[in-house]
C-alpha cells in the first residue's frame, strides 16, 4: 500500500512537472485572438488512466503552477480541468474495458472516440464558462471584444477548445495504450483483467 501511494505521487510529480513544461516548449496554433498548444492536456489526460485522487493531484498541481508563472484567465481555464478529469478517470474507473477492443489497443476504438467526444465537451463547456466570465467583467484584450463573443468564445475557445481536447485525448491514448504493458498502468489492467475473465467464461 505505501509502495503505491509513493509510485502515485512520483507520477504524480512527474505529470505536473510535463504539464507546466510543455505549454513552454511545444508548438502553438494560433488562430487570434487564441492560441492552441499541442499536447498541453496530454499530462491531465494520462493522469485519468491512473486513478481520479492521481487525475485530481495533476490538475491542482499545473494549476497552482499556472497561478505562479501565467495570467489568472489561464490558471483558472486549467483549475476547470478538474470537471472532467474526474468525471472522466472515475468513469474509466468503473467501464476499463472502454480502453480496449476486442482485447487489444487501437485508435480505431469507437466506444474510447465516442467517450473522447463526451469528455471533450464538458472540457470545452467548462473552459467556455471562465473565458466568458472574464469577457463578461471586461478584463480581456480588446482583441476578443473587436471580433465578438460568438467568434471569440463560442467558435474558437468553443468548438476550437473542443478540437483540441480530442486530439490531446487521442495522443495520451496513444502514449498509454503504447506504454500500458511496461508501465502496468491501472485502467489498462483492468481492462485486460476483464477481457481475460470474460474469455474464461465464454470458452
Amino acid at each position: 500500500m505505501k509502495n503505491n501511494s509513493v509510485r502515485n505521487l512520483t507520477i504524480s510529480a512527474l505529470l505536473i512537472g510535463l504539464g507546466i513544461l510543455i505549454p513552454m516548449v511545444m508548438p502553438k496554433i494560433v488562430i487570434g485572438p487564441a492560441s492552441f498548444t499541442l499536447a498541453s492536456h496530454v499530462p491531465v489526460f494520462i493522469a485519468m488512466f491512473f486513478s481520479p485522487l492521481v487525475a485530481i493531484t495533476v490538475v491542482l498541481g499545473t494549476t497552482f503552477g499556472f497561478f505562479l508563472s501565467t495570467t489568472p484567465i489561464i490558471a483558472l481555464r486549467a483549475f476547470s480541468h478538474l470537471i472532467f478529469a474526474v468525471i472522466g478517470a472515475k468513469y474509466l474507473q468503473n467501464h476499463p474495458e472502454l480502453v480496449l477492443k476486442n482485447g487489444k489497443f487501437t485508435l480505431a476504438n469507437g466506444r474510447f472516440q465516442i467517450f473522447n467526444l463526451i469528455i471533450g465537451i464538458i472540457h470545452a463547456v467548462a473552459e467556455m464558462l471562465v473565458v466568458s466570465a472574464f469577457y463578461f467583467i471586461g478584463n480581456m484584450p480588446d482583441t476578443f471584444y473587436s471580433q465578438g463573443y460568438l467568434y471569440t468564445v463560442f467558435i474558437l475557445m468553443g468548438i476550437g477548445g473542443l478540437v483540441h481536447s480530442l486530439v490531446d485525448f487521442n495522443i495520451a491514448y496513444f502514449v498509454a495504450g503504447t506504454l500500458y504493458k511496461q508501465f502496468n498502468l491501472p485502467i489498462f489492467e483492468k481492462a485486460v483483467k476483464q477481457e481475460k475473465e470474460l474469455s474464461k467464461v465464454t470458452a
